[in-house]
């Protein structure tokens, strides 16, 4: 049996991760593939919500911490993700091993030991930067916004570290998330049926 595809959809807040993770599972599905999605962080579980207390400001954690919790919670789904790529179906997510590189290293951590402490995690066969401007994804979400979302600065380093991982990279494509939704969904079907 082939071995199923890792699908990573990455970029700020508000790019449009979950829309086009979404759109991007029905349109595998209606090529007939199976198609498991994941969302990260999982709040759902203890471990996200220590994760969501900490972005609501219930909680301190200093950045290592904190993206060693992103990695557990993670690590929560891997059995299931494995279990999925082994039998051969295709896994969307919303969130990989990019995000605690970006967010970590925009925090002064060490992009190398971010990415030694999620080796255990499959990689992903393709990462999905939808790149937006910190002002773009401000003005997406103008209230209700998180400890993360509200720091145009960090969100720039964020932003910064994303491109570099994308430029380094093999497997990664950058679209403009800033463009319509549609036209967004048409160059991650592109990219996808391209691979």
């Amino acid at each position: 049996m082939t071995r199923g595809q890792l699908i990573a959809f990455e970029g700020l807040d508000q790019s449009g991760k979950q829309t086009q993770a979404l759109r991007l599972r029905q349109a595998l599905e209606a090529d007939g593939l199976t198609v498991v999605s994941f969302d990260f962080p999982d709040y759902a579980t203890p471990i996200g919500a220590e994760i969501g207390a900490r972005l609501r400001g219930e909680r301190t954690f200093p950045p290592d911490c904190l993206q060693l919790l992103y990695v557990a919670n993670r690590c929560e789904h891997r059995p299931a993700i494995e279990a999925a790529l082994a039998a051969g179906q295709w896994v969307v997510c919303d969130r990989w091993v990019a995000s605690s590189v970006a967010y970590g290293e925009a925090q002064g951590l060490d992009p190398e030991w971010l990415g030694l402490i999620q080796r255990v995690l499959p990689p992903a066969d393709m990462t999905v930067l939808l790149d937006i401007a910190p002002e773009v994804a401000a003005n997406r979400k103008q209230q209700h916004r998180d400890a993360f979302e509200q720091d145009l600065g960090l969100l720039a380093r964020v932003r910064a570290s994303y491109l570099r991982q994308a430029g380094a990279t093999p497997g990664w494509h950058v679209v403009d998330a800033a463009r319509d939704r549609d036209d967004v969904t048409d160059a991650v079907r592109r990219i996808v049926r391209g691979a």
